[in-house]
């Protein structure tokens, strides 16, 4: 529709710049202050029900101020769609104090059963007529206590259902009728578009029913996951999508929606040095969702793919510094871990140390520059491609070997649950 084109360019004349704050750390948008594809099942009458007023006129035949209005009402109608949808997270985790009489720690009942409770929260969405709520991983991770609250005000206690470190997802499930949830409608991400205008409605700092709007800034990004799985190395969720609509912690686990009301990812992290919205927020596509939340809630957790390396993607000095040509591209592999299916298709890591600008930097191993038929031009694209497929399936990988292309068949195995020291 044209008269959006016109619209956004409304918006981007409306909005107040946000400056450029010094990037600082990833952080989580969970566990603020405590006082502060799915199944047919699910409606797909919310998309319908967001409609301009004035759906048959041309953007000719609107002024600044009926495209304003026009706006406005989409945002307000997607509000009231989905809102119903968003819950709020409380968790509770039982604090362990030591015994003794010190006098700078709070008292304790010796006979008291009830521990204090380091209070956190988030947010989530209603998944199903089941009851499932969607969230992150690190919203509930470590949580003896669960509370979701409704935007009618009405508080219930929640128990895991499953969880995926690995993508930072997590399903709780509330026990009420059917008639008291709403489901959210999945859209698909990987239709999404740079420069797209996106809303998401959360609970930031604990204020819940929160909404705000910006625009897609970048795609294809990857958001490092905590790993507990020893020294082999931390994962990264792939494709992830950057945004400017302000995000906050308390945000994750809340829905970042498309102009149609539909969610098309889970914000879960922002980037900033003062632990605030600095324009820089992260959501979980829902490509990821779709295949992640269905085996949590079947069977509590789901298998990602291993190949079993470490790596980072080829820059020119590196590849003149291994004899290829600079423009040449791919994914380094630095190190293969032991037991894993890299060692045992026989890949080869990095062997030496260059220095480049002044930093050590290993060289020398293979090069991936294909997997099946999608080409590895970064290790990024080697992380969304290993997403795509399930553990036990057999690719070939095309490499670059002392710079000779040689095609290598390798069959991944589901990541282990600890990795070598």
């Amino acid at each position: 529709m044209k008269k959006w084109g016109v619209t956004l360019v409304l918006i981007a004349s409306l909005m107040v710049s946000m400056g450029c704050a010094t990037v600082g750390r990833i952080v989580e948008g969970s566990r603020g202050p405590a006082a502060a594809a799915t199944t047919e099942e699910q409606p797909s009458a919310g998309a319908a029900e967001i409609q301009p007023a004035s759906a048959t006129l041309s953007a000719d035949e609107l002024t600044q101020g009926q495209i304003l209005d026009e706006l406005q009402a989409r945002l307000a109608a997607i509000y009231e769609r989905v809102n119903p949808s968003v819950v709020s997270i409380q968790v509770g985790q039982k604090i362990e104090i030591p015994s003794g009489d010190n006098p700078f720690l709070p008292y304790i009942d010796p006979d008291s059963s009830e521990m204090p409770y380091q209070q956190g929260s988030g947010s989530g969405f209603v998944w199903d007529k089941e009851g499932h709520i969607i969230t992150n991983n690190h919203v509930v991770a470590g949580a003896d206590k669960i509370t979701v609250q409704f935007a009618d005000g009405s508080m219930v206690p929640a128990e895991l259902v499953g969880a995926d470190p690995d993508s930072d997802l997590a399903v709780i499930k509330v026990n009420l009728p059917p008639d008291r949830l709403t489901p959210v409608k999945i859209g698909d991400s990987t239709q999404v578009k740079v420069g797209q205008l996106v809303v998401a409605i959360g609970n930031p700092f604990g204020l819940g029913n929160t909404m705000t709007v910006g625009f897609v800034s970048a795609l294809e990004r990857s958001l490092p996951v905590n790993s507990e799985r020893g020294t082999g190395g931390n994962f990264t969720i792939p494709n992830i999508i950057q945004t400017d609509a302000p995000i906050n912690p308390g945000n994750s686990g809340g829905v970042l929606l498309n102009a149609e009301g539909e969610v098309i990812g889970v914000p879960s992290a922002i980037i900033s040095s003062v632990s605030s919205s600095a324009g820089i927020g992260f959501a979980i596509p829902t490509e990821i969702v779709a295949k992640v939340v269905p085996a949590l809630i079947e069977g509590g957790s789901y298998d990602h793919a291993w190949v079993g390396i470490q790596g980072t993607t080829l820059t020119p000095d590196m590849a003149e510094a291994m004899g290829l040509d600079a423009a040449q591209r791919g994914a380094l592999v630095i190190t293969v871990i032991a037991g894993g299916p890299a060692e045992a298709a026989r890949l080869r890591g990095s062997e030496r140390i260059v220095t480049i600008d002044g930093v050590q930097t290993p060289v020398g191993g293979d090069v991936i520059i294909g997997f099946d038929d999608t080409p590895i031009t970064k290790f990024e694209d080697l992380v969304a491609a290993i997403g795509q497929v399930l553990p036990g399936t057999e690719v070939t990988l095309t490499i670059l070997r002392d710079g000779e292309t040689e095609t290598v068949p390798i069959t991944l195995d589901a990541r282990p649950a600890t990795l070598p020291e």
